[in-house]
């Protein structure tokens, strides 16, 4: 019988959302993710399976989360692991790329649900130009 778990899960996914949605998943090693969750290699492993698996669970409940949780004032939230996955994994990655595209129909749905004007590829296409330093929706830079 292994040893109980001494570490949230939870907590953990969430630290490693963090860190892929950062660094993304070539830039985050499983060192990167030991030392900054605060587990032993072996626990990440004993509990995830393997940095891909963690990363999947991670992708997964970010898209739920985008199909599921709405913003305030009609914004869809941080699409930055999101927007990640799509460039970096899903071209390499047949299961990231399903994720991916159940992200972007979730967001569709929520735009066309909430009556937003904005097609999803306006608001992600705001959202890269944002993210290089140019002009935000409103037409201010933003910091």
């Amino acid at each position: 019988m292994g040893r109980p778990r001494r570490f949230d899960e939870a907590v953990a996914v969430s630290g490693a959302a963090a860190l892929f949605a950062r660094h993304g998943y070539e830039g985050t090693s499983v060192d990167d993710l030991v030392r900054e969750l605060g587990i032993h290699r072996g626990s990440l492993y004993s509990a995830f399976g393997s940095k891909r698996a963690l990363y999947l669970r991670v992708l997964r409940e970010h898209v739920d989360s985008l199909a599921t949780r709405p913003e305030p004032d009609g914004r869809v939230g941080d699409l930055t692991l999101l927007l990640r996955a799509a460039v970096e994994r899903a071209p390499a990655d047949r299961d990231a790329a399903e994720l991916v595209r159940s992200g972007l129909d979730a967001l569709g749905a929520r735009l066309s649900a909430h009556g937003s004007p904005k097609a999803l590829a306006q608001v992600l296409g705001e959202e890269l130009i944002r993210r290089a330093g140019g002009p935000g929706p409103d037409g201010e830079d933003d910091p």
